[in-house]
């Protein structure tokens, strides 16, 4: 019997034919689909008969593992407990994209690993989400051959084997994704593709600093920038803020640009941002102006606990009490105080950059 061959347009993300397809595999079926770098094989991974199908039209071995596609960045946590913010750089960089990211594996054996990568394709993000399940997706031909870049190459060995292929045309790129295994000493890439060593390195051994407030209209725009001005010229870190109660982008406060300018910055393209669970878990040092935000950050993820400081705690004066640690939200009030909690936030700032 030959396989259901349908049509999609390459940007096509909402059809008919992808949901057919998506349905198949839920229940069991094997399909023949596009990526932007070539055409892979989508199964459901929780399925054993798909996946012993899968091995057998793949003609791979049995202790070869199959990696995997997700359609959202947060949903790495539900396969894997490694927490480095290094891996969370990478993929907030590259995700959607050619990279797939071999990390431990949330298994109870020790020692097993997974690779997971998001594809940047309309056709392949749309089946990953509506097969409802999580799809093992390996390159679409035997084992050992070249990728298909087109679906006709990828039937030149499967068809008949499969039971629907997706036709979007030639893929983008033309090269599988690239590997990089996070279970080595440091990132190292293990299957070259568009994304080099050098472009790995360069974002995982990037440091970033991120400062949390309530709104991101005062305090921590007011420590992001006073912090980019005393790290001038050091290379390889980034910083920036983000706050607890954003619901959506705004400035920041007249009277927060005000101060920021008197140390030279200009922040008045300041958009406040929200506190995300990517931003937190990529970030090495978090720093926090009050206790209740250090209860928000790590209620919202725990794991960050070791990387997360009370900005008071830097204080160059001694603190007598524990609500000393607070740094006071200025909003509403005159300049003055503006002024004040910026001084207290810079005298702070002096410890931190001793971390950097």
């Amino acid at each position: 019997m030959k396989t259901k061959v349908i049509r999609v347009h390459s940007r096509e993300s909402d059809s008919e034919a992808i949901l057919e397809a998506a349905h198949c595999v839920h229940k069991g079926g094997l399909v023949i689909f596009p990526t932007e770098t070539v055409y892979g094989i989508a199964a459901d991974c929780s399925n054993p008969l798909a996946m012993k199908r899968l091995r057998e039209v793949k003609r791979r071995s049995d202790d070869k593992p199959f990696s995997v596609m997700i359609a959202q960045k947060e949903l790495v946590r539900n396969y894997t407990p490694y927490a480095d913010p290094k891996l969370y750089k990478l993929i907030d960089r590259y995700w959607p994209g050619p990279l797939t990211v071999i990390v431990p594996a949330a298994s109870e054996k020790p020692g097993m690993t997974i690779g997971i990568r998001i594809p940047d394709h309309p056709v392949a993000l749309s089946l990953v989400k509506n097969a409802r399940c999580t799809i093992a997706a390996p390159s679409a031909n035997f084992e050992g051959k070249p990728a298909p870049t087109t679906c006709e190459e990828a039937l030149a060995d499967l068809d008949g084997l499969v039971d629907i292929a997706l036709d979007s045309g030639r893929v983008d790129i033309g090269t599988a994704s690239t590997i990089v295994d996070f279970t080595k000493p440091s990132p190292e890439v293990v299957r070259a593709g568009v994304i080099a060593q050098d472009d790995v390195n360069a974002v995982t051994q990037r440091k970033h600093i991120l400062f949390v407030c309530t709104g991101n209209s005062c305090r921590s725009v007011m420590a992001e920038y006073i912090f980019k001005k005393k790290i001038k010229g050091i290379r390889d870190v980034h910083v920036e803020s983000c706050g607890t109660g954003v619901l959506f982008p705004t400035s920041a406060s007249q009277e927060a640009v005000a101060v920021v300018r008197g140390y030279g910055m200009d922040a008045r393209e300041h958009l406040s941002q929200p506190v995300t669970n990517m931003l937190l878990k990529k970030s090495d040092l978090i720093f926090v102006m009050t206790r209740a935000h250090r209860s928000q950050v790590l209620e919202r993820v725990p794991g960050v606990e070791a990387r997360v400081y009370l900005l008071g705690e830097f204080c160059s004066e001694p603190i007598r009490r524990e609500s000393d640690l607070d740094i006071p939200d200025p909003i509403g009030h005159a300049r003055a105080e503006y002024q004040a909690c910026a001084a207290f936030i810079e005298d702070c700032l002096d410890k931190v950059v001793r971390l950097v």
